[in-house]
């Protein structure tokens, strides 16, 4: 993906949010909203498949059935390092795993749970007291 086809993109972006700016005083905001969302999925997936090569983008097309946050995340991801120029060529299936891979040790890193007990908590004998109060 060339740096003039993400100069295309931002200024399509730019322009639909003028055009927006300037409808917004006209009501319709109900309809004004599912066409933004619909375009904001458009050039996603313009993005997406300029940057995938076709077994990678079914990957995440049976990722997105399965859990569509992740999903989310890895387009997020891929779409992040297209517009900074850190993608030299399409994305191949493997490297999606890696990617895949590398994102979900992350999550693991980030979803750990520790336990800490109180010392001189509840016993037996003040649940006792506590019913029995009334």
């Amino acid at each position: 993906m060339g740096d003039s086809d993400l100069e295309q993109i931002r200024r399509a972006r730019l322009q639909e949010m003028q055009q927006q700016g300037q409808a917004g005083g006209q009501g319709g905001q109900g309809d004004q909203q599912e066409q933004k969302q619909q375009r904001e999925a458009e050039a996603r997936a313009s993005i997406l498949s300029q940057i995938l090569e076709p077994d990678a983008a079914d990957r995440l097309g049976r990722i997105r059935l399965v859990k569509q946050s992740r999903a989310e995340d890895v387009e997020n991801r891929l779409i992040m390092l297209a517009r900074s120029g850190q993608l030299k060529q399409k994305i191949s299936e493997a490297q999606l795993k890696d990617i895949l891979g590398a994102m979900s040790e992350q999550q693991e890193k980030k979803e750990t749970v520790k336990v800490s007990r109180r010392k001189g908590g509840w016993d037996d004998d003040d649940l006792e007291d506590l019913l029995n109060s009334d």
